[in-house]
């Protein structure tokens, strides 16, 4: 399978939405927390307060990570402004988590970050047997390898 043809295929199994861990940096100290995801052309979305660890770790360090089940996703963050002035964002995140777009969206403080992949690696299991998936986005490189552990 070619790369764009199995990006596709992730993509249409991830959906429009997820809860998904998001890890940020700063300073050697990692944090990790869980996140309400918005999907869209290929690119992840969230929205958390200015005043926030997180925010702070990601305006000095934009390299995160999202982890969701057997996939590991690196990327590059980047603030996009106030969630509700991004309307395709505002739209689907009412839709997928209406009771968090109630209660946060419209607060003074939010802010959106968009993140664009740059590696993602999926454990996949066929029959029984594990396989890694790889999609080298910067690259736009593929692979998919049975693993056999050694003894």
């Amino acid at each position: 399978m070619n790369f764009e043809t199995a990006y596709m295929q992730l993509y249409i199994e991830l959906g429009e939405s997820k809860k998904m861990v998001l890890s940020t940096c700063l300073k050697n100290i990692v944090t990790s927390r869980m996140m309400s995801i918005i999907i869209l052309d290929k690119k992840f979305y969230f929205q958390t307060d200015k005043n926030f660890r997180k925010y702070r770790q990601l305006k000095e360090n934009p390299n995160i990570s999202l982890c969701i089940d057997n996939i590991q996703i690196e990327g590059q963050c980047k603030e996009l402004g106030k969630p509700c002035d991004q309307m395709e964002f505002v739209e689907a995140y009412k839709k997928n988590f209406p009771s968090s777009f109630t209660r946060y969206t419209l607060l003074k403080n939010e802010r959106l970050f968009v993140v664009i992949p740059t590696f993602i690696e999926r454990w996949k299991y066929v029959d029984g047997d594990p396989y890694i998936e790889i999609f080298d986005v910067i690259n736009k490189r593929y692979s998919f390898t049975h693993y056999v552990g050694e003894l």
